[in-house]
Formats: C-alpha cells, structure tokens, sequence
C-alpha cells in the first residue's frame, strides 16, 4: 500500500489560545496542551492504529510538537525534521491577525506570505519536498507538527494551491489522516478531536 500520512498538531499554548502567530518562537504546551498530547497519544496506541508499529515518527523539532510527540508516547522512534517546523512569520511573528491587519489591511498569509519570514513559494516549495520524500519513503509516516505547516502538507498533498490551506482548520492536538481513493491522494480523516471531547467546556 501506497504511504499515508498521519498527522497531529502540537496541544495547546498560550501563544495558539490567543491567536497570536507562533512561528520559531519555542512556546511551551498548556497543561491542557499537555492532556490533550496525552491523550491524542492514548487514542494512537489503541485500535485501529496500535501505537502505528509500522510507521516512522517525525517531529518539529520546536518544544511545542516535540513535547506533543513525548507525551503522546512515541518519544524513543520520533526524528526530528527541519520540514516540519512552522511557517516562518517573519515580523508577524507574535502578532495576532487583528494587530497584522492594522498594520497592513487585507493581509492574508495564504496568497502574500510574511515580510522577513517565508513566501508562500518557500512553504510550498518546503512541502513539496517533504511530501516527495514521504511518498517514496515505502512506509507510512507520523507527524507531530504545527498549524500552518500541516494544512500546507494537506493542500499540496491533494495537488492544490497553498492557498487551500485556508480552507481547512486544524485544532490543536486534532488527528488528521491524508491517504489514498481510486490510487489518487485523498483525505482520510480530518481534525478529529473525538478524544478531546470530555476537555471541552
């Protein structure tokens, strides 16, 4: 069978509960962060994913998705991979999206990218990488990453323009599935937090 990718955004911090653009800054998780790691972990190493024997784990190599992939209990297989890092924001970063569009209306990351940081060419170009060597890789591949870049990894992994992304939220500590239907890519499952539900108020 043809590789998929399974996917898992980082928990919770305070930078993603406030909305602010959290890039290369080294946030660590919430203790809500912390449970959820754990408990997107639990839901991994149950049926019908068996803690993914066969899969190889590679993580952010940033505290919030490297913490993430910790406590979800896939520490000792995980590799860290510049790829997967988050979309560089530049002189965003920090920033919330109503503090951006005061400084520039009309800003959307998905078409113009950041000043000082990363163009929608460099994610798309960084992506494609990434997905290139997953495909050819034989074997399927768990993900501990970020916002922004996994919904990049989602678009170009269906053929779509980056700006797809946009259109696909991902929750933080979600599980997320990009596979294969009729021998083309496809999604499996997208931003299931089934496991979170009891954490929601």
């Amino acid at each position: 069978m043809a590789p998929r990718m399974l996917l898992v955004r980082h928990g919770q911090t305070a930078w993603s509960l406030s909305g602010k653009h959290t890039g290369r800054t080294d946030i660590p998780l919430l203790d809500e962060g912390r449970e959820g790691a754990e408990l997107v972990g639990e839901r991994l190493h149950r049926a019908p994913w068996n803690a993914v024997p066969d899969a190889r784990v590679l993580t952010s190599g940033l505290l919030r998705a490297s913490e993430t992939c910790a406590l979800a209990g896939f520490a000792d297989r995980a590799q860290e991979w510049d790829a997967l890092l988050e979309w560089d924001y530049g002189a965003y970063e920090g920033l919330t999206p109503a503090e951006i569009q005061a400084i520039r209306p009309g800003w959307f990351i998905w078409r113009d990218g950041v000043p000082g940081g990363e163009s929608v060419a460099d994610v798309t170009a960084r992506a494609d990488a990434a997905i290139d060597r997953i495909r050819t890789g034989g074997q399927d591949v768990l993900v501990f990453a970020h916002g922004h870049i996994l919904r990049a990894l989602a678009a170009r992994w269906l053929g779509y323009d980056l700006t797809f992304g946009a259109r696909i939220r991902l929750a933080p500590a979600s599980l997320s599935v990009l596979g294969w239907a009729y021998d083309a890519p496809a999604v499996e499952r997208w931003n299931d937090t089934g496991h979170l539900e009891h954490l929601e108020p």
